[in-house]
């Protein structure tokens, strides 16, 4: 078959190259220079499906609305929203109830501990090198955050996931740079999860890609897709190009070209922020990936470098830098590890991404034929892609995928 996949990231260019290997002819239309130009390229780093989850949980709609209002939070909500978007805040909170927490929770992990495997595959096949580190350690300051993991401690023991609750005397074995004054009282160390460069990744995964025979179009836009009898048409530049299916991999810009085929999701953009800091004292500095509990924020090593990263504002429709929000990432790598690097030398990054009030990706079939979804990884995207390309390449085949597809497609939301 011919297909043609919209977004140039990491899910796309993952798209592409399962499609690729199970023989179409495949062609990525991407409105950038490059890959992993925008969500991709300032990805938080983390590869750590233990560590997957969402914002809807008992705890989180007090935790927002406390934090509505303080500017310098790195996940806050923005006052003045318009009404669609506080029609999608409504039904997040609908969906912060244990039970649904658990739900999605479960959901989103069965994508991630599949991508991790499939991901390690190609890397073995490849050989590829991103500046990954392995494992990952998840910090509670307090007392009662410890209490609030029980959901997800309780999802690893079910499924036997490899993870350790220990006190905040083994966390600092493991990360010895950690600051012995901030507040820690035990961590969650999930030793097989890993972070790594999405960025380079990406690029590496689109030369093998292209060896295999696709074809990347870059700084290219599609403004709307069309039912052409039985194939799809893409209109570009005032010209109509076909193919047999489509695969929308396109961040943001997946929901107007849905709109425009009747499909109205319940998308919201949010903005993700990141703040990249060179090391300058290597014993101060983390070795391989954590997060802070409290501020919702993560800390990743890549090679000579940290980054700190959040998602934040969702429902926001602009791509400002506030100095708040980056003040507030850097104050975090701060508290835990002052020393690693002079902080004021950061470069800083903000990017939208398509999130459902649930968190879960839409992966799958629409109601229009032949066009396909693979998208609203949220902040998961590096550790869903793999699978989530795997997954998407079997159903365009016909081939049934290798994990159970239950509340994965657009029957969920529709």
């Amino acid at each position: 078959m011919q297909v043609a996949v919209i977004g140039g990231g990491i899910i796309g260019v993952s798209s592409a190259y399962f499609l690729a290997e199970a023989g179409h002819e495949v062609v990525v239309i991407e409105r950038h220079g490059n890959v992993a130009e925008q969500a991709s390229f300032g990805n938080g780093g983390l590869i750590a499906p233990g560590a997957v989850t969402h914002w809807s949980c008992a705890r989180a709609p007090r935790s927002f609305i406390a934090s509505m209002f303080k500017a310098a939070a790195p996940l806050r909500l923005r006052p003045g929203l318009r009404t669609e978007r506080w029609q999608w805040l409504r039904r997040w909170l609908a969906e912060s109830t244990l039970e649904r927490f658990c739900i999605h929770l479960e959901r989103m992990q069965r994508v991630a501990y599949y991508s991790h495997h499939v991901l390690q595959q190609v890397q073995e096949r490849h050989g590829f090198s991103f500046e990954q580190t392995r494992g990952f350690l998840q910090l509670y300051g307090d007392a009662q955050a410890l209490l609030q993991a029980q959901p997800l401690l309780d999802l690893l023991n079910e499924h036997e996931r490899p993870h350790q609750l220990i006190d905040a005397a083994a966390a600092r074995l493991i990360e010895p740079a950690l600051m012995p004054s901030t507040p820690l009282v035990g961590a969650l160390y999930l030793p097989h999860d890993e972070a790594g460069n999405c960025a380079l990744f990406t690029k590496q995964l689109k030369h093998e890609a292209q060896r295999m025979g696709v074809t990347f179009h870059f700084n290219t836009a599609v403004q709307a897709i069309q039912t052409d009898g039985m194939h799809i048409a893409l209109d570009i530049d005032e010209r109509r190009f076909h193919a047999d299916a489509v695969v929308l991999a396109a961040g943001v810009d997946s929901a107007r070209l849905l709109a425009g085929l009747g499909m109205r999701l319940p998308l919201q953009p949010v903005i993700a922020y990141a703040a990249t800091a060179t090391i300058r004292n290597f014993d101060a500095a983390p070795l391989a990936a954590l997060g802070d509990t409290g501020s919702k924020v993560i800390i990743a090593r890549l090679g000579d470098r940290m980054r700190m990263s959040a998602m934040a504002e969702p429902g926001a429709a602009h791509m400002q830098m506030p100095d708040m929000a980056f003040g507030a990432l850097l104050q975090v790598a701060g508290e835990w590890f002052p020393d690693a690097s002079n902080y004021n030398k950061a470069q800083f990054w903000s990017a939208t991404r398509n999130l459902l009030p649930d968190g879960a990706p839409l992966i799958g079939a629409t109601p229009v034929p032949h066009v396909y979804v693979n998208m609203a990884h949220g902040a998961h995207s590096w550790a869903m892609a793999a699978g989530s390309g795997k997954i998407i390449a079997d159903l365009i085949s016909g081939r049934t995928p290798e994990i159970d597809m239950d509340g994965l497609g657009l029957s969920r939301v529709c």
